[in-house]
């Protein structure tokens, strides 16, 4: 599909966009029929573009690309250096969360696949997008299922279903505004680069 240079390129550039999605929290305003009452008022949505980032280098730089640019993430903050959320080190593997890094890897891989399955349209670029936020969410709940089970039980001391809640369910309609934008993105590049 790509030159192993493009793909190169297309995993650093990943790399570089998870890392600093990392640490952007991702906002909406208000309406624009408010705005002229209330004025333009901005508001969190609990997520960051962390996994915009992931699905984005999918969509533009293909499977292999964006697993690479994953592996590398997670190489990078399992070896101290402070790139994930709340840090980075060997000991990540015991936080809840890390599941749901785990799930880069392979939800990256399947959005990449499904982007360049078809001709880049809207409908298919959202497509891929939700099978590879899918596949990160289906990771990190069977990672917490496990390390439930698990003597080192996650460090955070939530009950399951509270972490369920916490990691997956009370994050999807902020990453579902983040896939939203990710498809009208990719849906734009893909058309200027002309692939």
């Amino acid at each position: 599909m790509f030159a192993a240079s493009n793909q190169l390129l297309w995993s650093m550039i990943g790399l570089l966009l998870t890392m600093g999605g990392t640490f952007l929290e991702v906002y909406g305003t208000t309406l624009p029929w408010s705005w002229s009452h209330q004025g333009i008022k901005t508001f969190s949505l609990g997520v960051s573009y962390q996994v915009g980032a992931v699905l984005l280098v999918g969509c533009l730089g293909g499977r292999n690309a964006a697993a690479l640019s994953q592996i590398a993430y997670l190489v990078m903050g399992l070896t101290l250096l402070p790139v994930f959320a709340e840090g980075g080190g060997i000991g990540y593997v015991k936080l809840s969360q890390f599941g749901y890094l785990l799930g880069f890897i392979p939800g990256a891989w399947i959005c990449g696949y499904f982007a360049f399955k078809a001709r880049p349209r809207l409908e298919t670029l959202a497509f891929s997008c939700l099978c590879g936020l899918l596949t990160v969410h289906l990771f990190g709940i069977t990672y917490l299922l496990i390390s439930y089970m698990l003597p080192w039980r996650a460090a955070d001391n939530l009950p399951l279903i509270q972490a369920i809640l916490k990691y997956s369910w009370f994050s999807l309609p902020g990453q579902m505004v983040v896939v939203c934008a990710v498809t009208i993105v990719a849906y734009v590049l893909r058309h200027i680069m002309f692939y």
